[in-house]
C-alpha cells in the first residue's frame, strides 16, 4: 500500500517555484507589500504575479489584506518566515566564506530583518549581549525577561506595555531562538524580539537599505546598543 504523501509536499512545491520564491522572500523583511511591488520584486509581469500570489494566499502561506485602492500581502504569520529561514540555512550550509564578502551578501550578514525580529551579526550579538549580562535567562527552550532586564530596556526606551507572560505557551512565544542562516547561531524571536526591532527602528538605532531586508546600524544605534552588542557595534 502507498503511504500518503505528506502535507508538506505541497508546501514545498508551492515554495519551489521560482518567482513565487522571490516573493516570499521579499517577505521576509516583515513589511507588507502590494502585488506590483511584489511583481517587479520577482521581475514578472502583474498578471504572473496575480496568479502566484492567489496560489499562495489559497495555500495559507500569505494573507491580504485590501486598504483603499491596494490590496497588501504579507507572510500567514511567524511560522511561515521560520520555515522559510530554516530552508535558508539548509541553502546556506555549503556556502564559502567568500560569498559574504560579496556586497550583496555582506550588508545581509551584518544585520537584516527575518520576518519581524533582528538577524544577522547583530541580530546573534544583541542575544549574546542580552545572556551574558542577565537580561535574558534560558528556560526549557525559551527565555525569561529578567526584573534587571525589564530595567535595562525602560532605561533605553523601551517600556513593555504588558507584563511577561505566565502561561507557558504565552511564555515560550514571548522570546525564544532562531537558529540564523547566516551566523549558524540563535538570534531571539517572539514578542520580545519583535518589540526590541521596532523600537531600534522608531529610535533610528538601525534603518532600512532601500527595499530589502539589510539593516544598517546608524551612529545613534551603536552609541545605544554598545552595552549588549560589545565589539559587533563598532
Amino acid at each position: 500500500m502507498t503511504a500518503p504523501e505528506p502535507r508538506f509536499a505541497k508546501v514545498a512545491a508551492m515554495i519551489a517555484d521560482p518567482t513565487r520564491a522571490r516573493m516570499l522572500a521579499l517577505l521576509m523583511g516583515g513589511q507588507a507589500h502590494t502585488a506590483g511591488e511584489l511583481a517587479a520584486g520577482a521581475g514578472v509581469t502583474a498578471a504572473t504575479a496575480s496568479g502566484h500570489l492567489s496560489k499562495l494566499v489559497e495555500a495559507e502561506l500569505l494573507c491580504l489584506r485590501p486598504q483603499g485602492r491596494h490590496r497588501y500581502y504579507r507572510l500567514a504569520d511567524e511560522r511561515i518566515a521560520h520555515a522559510l529561514e530554516a530552508l535558508s540555512l539548509v541553502a546556506e550550509r555549503s556556502a564559502g566564506d567568500g560569498k559574504w564578502l560579496q556586497p550583496g551578501y555582506r550588508s545581509l550578514k551584518h544585520a537584516r530583518t527575518c520576518y519581524c525580529h533582528l538577524a544577522g551579526e547583530l541580530g546573534v550579538a544583541w542575544l549574546q549581549g542580552l545572556l551574558r549580562q542577565a537580561h535574558l535567562r534560558p528556560e526549557d527552550g525559551h527565555f525569561v525577561l529578567t526584573e534587571g532586564g525589564r530595567q535595562a530596556l525602560a532605561a533605553s526606551g523601551l517600556q513593555l506595555t504588558a507584563p511577561t507572560p505566565t502561561a507557558p505557551t504565552a511564555r515560550r512565544r514571548f522570546a525564544y531562538p532562531c537558529l540564523d542562516w547566516s551566523e549558524r547561531r540563535d538570534h531571539l524571536a517572539g514578542t520580545l524580539g519583535t518589540a526590541l526591532l521596532s523600537h531600534a527602528m522608531a529610535s533610528d538605532w538601525l534603518r532600512r537599505q532601500g527595499e530589502g531586508r539589510a539593516l544598517q546600524l546608524t551612529p545613534t544605534g551603536r552609541q545605544a546598543l554598545a552595552p549588549w552588542l560589545g565589539d559587533a557595534a563598532r
